[in-house]
């Protein structure tokens, strides 16, 4: 999205109510924003979470080219690209930088330790070290939290109801991903209740997810869990397409997996979170201290089904379960 005009923006902010003292104020001095993403920059999942949160900060007076200007990174699950860009979005000294979740977090943790951290998509931000506590995070960095790690045993849970017939869950993760521990310990709890046997899968190249997502469709009775993480994220594609083929049910976190062809999500939206975080950078660009901005949850969960793709894996879903869905894509 290309920055409207000054004109068009000084307009805006009139028939947003913004006193002609505030609209001179505003214009005459832009502030600068950092964000920083793993998605590649042509991802259509990346480009609807900076979409969100400019749309936020928008909502709240904030205008590129008036008063706003953003400074944006991506990185294509590149973790030595993602480092790099963090440092360099650091030494630019903006404002306030947004974190996309947790690997792009604890890349602008590790760069700097003044500059106001503004994350979106976080699952245990104190267990992780980031904040102090939820209601007082206490350095420079407050967010948004996406949901807990007992998320994992529902998506076991959501798997057998998918596919009774399910005896393997292979779980492929990301073992630099800190995050992903936590699910993979919540799904092992849960699998003796819904007789299955967990299968912890870590993988740190594309090669070596396509290769291990392979070799696991060629045994019977198996099924995949995709945890959160830039990897997966960025070579979804490769992920859903040796699962679909291997004729595998696939679960995951978000929605964005199943619109590019998986079968089934469940989680928190995770595009309102960052209309979420574009609040709290709001309030960071009006002068209130990350340290005492309490971290808020999100809230809007939803349950995503892929009716093509069970189709294309020769699986009935359940009416039951397909009448709980919060969205079937047919």
């Amino acid at each position: 999205m290309r920055p409207i005009s000054r004109r068009a923006a000084i307009s805006l902010l009139a028939a947003m109510g913004a006193s002609p003292t505030a609209i001179a104020q505003q214009a005459g001095r832009r502030r600068l924003v950092g964000a920083l993403f793993s998605l590649a920059a042509d991802d259509p999942e990346g480009q609807a979470r900076l979409g969100a949160f400019r749309d936020g900060l928008r909502a709240l007076g904030w205008v590129e080219g008036v008063n706003l200007e953003l400074a944006v990174r991506w990185s294509a699950g590149d973790a030595g690209q993602l480092w790099r860009s963090a440092r360099e979005l650091t030494g630019l000294s903006p404002a306030a930088i947004l974190a996309g979740a947790t690997t792009e977090l604890v890349a602008l943790k590790e760069a700097t330790s003044t500059v106001p951290i503004v994350f979106a998509q976080v699952t245990d931000p104190v267990g992780l070290g980031v904040v102090a506590s939820l209601a007082r995070p206490g350095g420079n960095i407050t967010g948004v939290t996406q949901h807990g790690f007992s998320l994992g045993a529902k998506w076991v849970e959501l798997m057998r109801l998918l596919s009774p017939e399910i005896e393997r869950i292979g779980i492929f993760f990301d073992p630099s991903n800190p995050a992903n521990e936590g699910y993979v310990h919540a799904a092992e709890l849960v699998a003796t209740r819904f007789a299955v046997r967990i299968e912890p899968l870590g993988v740190r190249t594309p090669d070596a997810l396509r290769q291990q997502t392979r070799h696991f469709g060629t045994s019977p009775r198996g099924g995949v869990i995709l945890l959160p993480g830039p990897l997966g994220a960025a070579n979804r594609d490769v992920f859903i397409g040796e699962a679909n083929a291997a004729r595998m049910p696939s679960v995951f976190a978000f929605r964005y997996h199943v619109i590019s062809g998986g079968l089934a999500s469940y989680g928190v939206d995770n595009i309102a979170l960052y209309r979420q975080a574009a609040r709290l950078t709001d309030r960071v660009l009006r002068g209130e201290q990350p340290a005492v901005l309490p971290v808020e949850n999100g809230d809007a969960f939803q349950m995503v089904l892929n009716l093509r793709t069970a189709r294309i894996i020769g699986l009935d879903l359940p009416p039951s379960v397909v009448a709980r869905a919060d969205e079937v894509i047919e």
